[in-house]
């Protein structure tokens, strides 16, 4: 084949091996695209629909709740159908006899939302007769001793209108199967169709939720019924991929190849008459021979073509092979450290995998990485081929490599933000930097900060002007001493090392960037207690400990009261700045071991692991005066903000088995001492299912007649002569405390009737007389819960 023929082989190979690539990774990656994206869509529909029909079964449970909870459940039940907030409300007696079904009920079978199905006379069956009416909620009914007098079922209609709700949210078609029949069958679906048929069937083949295609180019997800989804639905979404896109495709890489032909064939016929004189030198040259030379006939192309040729031949055999070693080292060591700055924010394993490829990039014999720390000092993170060097006699490769900030070359590099390069004079040494002969430093800087470098700076004590910006931004210093083979470093060697200087500034920013993202997410921005996220994994982990260890966990639920007047009269930012001083004084009050969480608004929430009730109360009273005592200063305005805090308490496992059940407890207490008039604390009541036994307390230990501390002034104790101390209950205590748990009220006039017993949860031990023993860290736990 000639020349000419294989320039036009090698043009189309280059040409059209790219296309041909192109086409096939565009057809492939829209494939794939569409696919993943068609999977994560229906993902989060399936989201979307557990938790819009977890909401629902929510709202059911807490409508057949309150049913069961009043007087006159029938009444209730009319009430709330009425209103709209269920279809229907079924009681049902312990004999599973029907004593109330609101009119218009759906016919059954209804799905209860725990997976089981609802039949015509209120009890439960696992199989369904038909296709499903209702998605229902079931409680049990009791009668104020206790007793089980039956149970109470909400349900809501599961019509066309509910799904075209759920395909409304989702964003996708959404088809309800009957999962009582043998064969899968449609009940409601939004599907056109000319698909329903083919989604179906695609929904059958698929085992478990996998996600699958039909022919029709609709992605296909089943969904249920499960646990938390108790209703079989079938999600699908059509495929976004462009029509007729192979045709077009395939439409590309013809035109193409046909250009492609016509310019090689002409850019071969140019090309090759004058190269027939190169012919030879370039055998030469392939032989061995660079002394090779072609005359230069010409000012053109061709002629500055021969020009460089004969130039490549006098340089190439200088610098072939140093080239060829050091770039192929330079991309394994860029290799490397790409692979490593994506698979890890160990920093410690980045900045020794930077130092290393620094070192064997520019030839250095030792190096080192240190960054800024606290206190403004230098402090090496990792280090290489420093034996031997440290000025101390005796020192070894253990000792840390520290330099304050402005002394010596690094420390100067750092505080000018100006790499230097130079050599070392025999008499220095600087404290606390290694001896060496030669040197280059380059500061790095966050991404986006005022470091600059400047590659004219040489010399071993040259640093131009300071760039105050550039300091303060100044992160680290990257150092490499004695190079190899020659005296000095040069420009060279300094750009290589600003490279790995940037990837350096990235790693650490990087790293710090995702801890403080890791903090943020676990804190509240505006108070900086830890959140309502970290809170659900505190509890349960507090829980878990106490638990094993068979401690006491305190759980106290805060609200600052009237806090929606503060904001109304001062404004909201005055509000920020009440709920901001209230978390300091709340970090103040308690222990380190104890946790601190803003729940959401005005509410805040601590966990005391190892109290008890009266530790708890004790920390309640103590935090209602440190707030009710100092106002709070609002700037912009006259008066400083006076404001109370009312106080939940529930222990753990005396009020709860569970974190959710303690908080809920916490979370009743909270409203009985708003309801007792605010500006108190309440303790909740003790649940008696949970088994407790008896523990001995000290002798010395004296508890107040009520059995509880009240938040206000401190009771005064008295000691009556040959008797044992006792407290005033006159002295600090609500009058309403006073009472008994029989008789306590609130103050305010406005609170409900309820109010009586949330004031019978302030002492749960009342009743009881003080006795000659007590916890040191507070009030009593109740009888059936001493022990835990």
């Amino acid at each position: 084949m000639t020349l000419r023929g294989r320039l036009t082989a090698a043009f189309l190979v280059v040409v059209l091996g790219p296309v041909l690539l192109g086409a096939l990774f565009v057809a492939s990656t829209v494939a794939a695209v569409d696919r993943s994206r068609s999977t994560e869509r229906l993902a989060v529909a399936a989201s979307t629909v557990r938790t819009s029909v977890d909401a629902l079964c929510q709202q059911l449970r807490a409508i057949a709740d309150a049913v069961a909870l009043t007087p006159d459940p029938a009444v209730a039940a009319a009430q709330l159908v009425g209103r709209g907030l269920a279809a229907a409300v079924l009681i049902t007696d312990v004999a599973g006899q029907i004593t109330y079904v609101s009119p218009g009920a759906p016919s059954t079978p209804w799905q209860d939302c725990a997976g089981s199905t609802e039949g015509s006379n209120g009890g439960t069956s696992t199989g369904s007769t038909g296709p499903v009416r209702a998605l229902a909620a079931q409680v049990a009914l009791h009668d104020p001793a206790g007793a089980r007098l039956g149970t109470v079922t909400a349900a809501q209609l599961v019509d066309p209108a509910f799904v075209a709700r759920l395909a409304a949210v989702t964003g996708v078609a959404v088809t309800l199967l009957d999962s009582g029949a043998s064969a899968a069958r449609v009940t409601h679906t939004t599907e056109s169709r000319d698909v329903r048929d083919a989604v179906l069937a695609a929904a059958v083949a698929g085992s478990g939720e996998q996600v699958t295609e039909t022919n029709e180019g609709r992605y296909v997800r089943r969904l249920g019924p499960s646990d938390a989804q108790p209703l079989a639905l079938v999600l699908s979404v059509p495929s976004e991929r462009p029509p007729a896109l192979h045709a077009t495709l395939v439409g590309v890489v013809v035109l193409a190849g046909l250009l492609a032909v016509l310019t090689a064939w002409r850019l071969a016929r140019v090309t090759t008459r004058p190269l027939a004189e190169l012919a030879g030198a370039v055998d030469r040259v392939a032989q061995g021979d660079l002394t090779a030379r072609v005359p230069v006939r010409s000012r053109d192309e061709l002629g500055r073509l021969a020009a460089a040729f004969n130039r490549m031949t006098r340089e190439t055999g200088s610098y072939v092979t140093a080239l060829t070693s050091n770039r192929d080292q330079l991309r394994g060591h860029l290799a490397v450290l790409g692979d490593t700055l994506a698979s890890t924010h160990d920093l410690q394993r980045i900045l020794r995998v930077i130092l290393r490829s620094a070192i064997g990039a520019t030839g250095a014999r030792a190096g080192a990485v240190l960054l800024v720390e606290t206190g403004g000092v230098l402090v090496a993170q990792c280090t290489e081929g420093l034996d031997g060097r440290w000025p101390e006699e005796g020192a070894d490769a253990s000792q840390t490599l520290r330099v304050p900030v402005g002394v010596g070359v690094v420390g100067a590099v750092a505080a000018t933000g100006e790499p230097q390069r130079g050599r070392a004079e025999p008499t220095e040494a600087p404290t606390g930097e290694p001896r060496c002969r030669t040197y280059v430093a380059v500061p790095f800087a966050a991404p986006g900060g005022g470091a600059t470098t400047t590659l004219g700076a040489t010399g071993t004590g040259g640093s131009g002007s300071s760039d105050e910006a550039g300091a303060a931004a100044a992160l680290g210093v990257l150092a490499l001493y004695d190079r190899l083979g020659v005296d000095e470093f040069d420009d060279d060697d300094l750009a290589t090392l600003r490279t790995f200087a940037g990837h350096a500034a990235v790693a650490v920013d990087n790293v710090r960037v995702h801890e403080e993202a890791q903090r943020l997410s676990l804190t509240d921005p505006l108070t900086g207690l830890w959140n309502y996220r970290y809170l659900r994994e505190s509890i349960r982990r507090e829980v878990e400990r106490a638990s094993r260890f068979g401690r006491m966990l305190s759980v106290l639920a805060l609200d600052l009261d009237r806090f929606k007047d503060v904001n109304d009269t001062y404004g909201h930012a005055a509000g920020d700045t009440v709920l901001a001083e209230f978390a300091r004084r709340v970090r103040g009050e308690i222990r380190e071991v104890d946790l601190a969480f803003r729940q959401g608004g005005e509410e805040f929430v601590l966990l005391l692991p190892e109290t008890d009730a009266r530790g708890a109360a004790i920390v309640a009273e103590r935090l209602g005066a440190a707030v009710r005592d100092t106002a709070i200063a609002v700037e912009a305005y006259a008066g400083p903000v006076l404001v109370t805090v009312s106080v939940g308490i529930a222990v753990f496992p005396d009020h709860g088995s569970t974190g959710r059940e303690v908080l809920e407890a916490a979370d009743d207490a909270l409203y009985a001492a708003k309801a007792a008039g605010r500006d108190t604390y309440r303790v909740a009541e003790v649940r008696s299912d949970l088994p407790t036994r008896e523990i001995p307390v000290l002798a010395c230990a004296v508890s107040p007649p009520d059995g509880l501390p009240r938040a206000g002034q401190p009771v005064q104790a008295a000691r009556e002569p040959g008797g044992p101390a006792r407290s005033d209950p006159a002295v600090g205590v609500p009058e309403s405390s006073l009472a008994g748990p029989a008789q306590a009220r609130p103050d305010s006039a406005d609170d409900t009737p309820d109010s009586a017993t949330g004031g019978a949860r302030a002492g749960p031990d009342a009743a009881r007389p003080g006795s000659g023993g007590g916890a040191s860290s507070g009030p009593h736990p109740p009888r059936q819960s001493r022990g835990r």
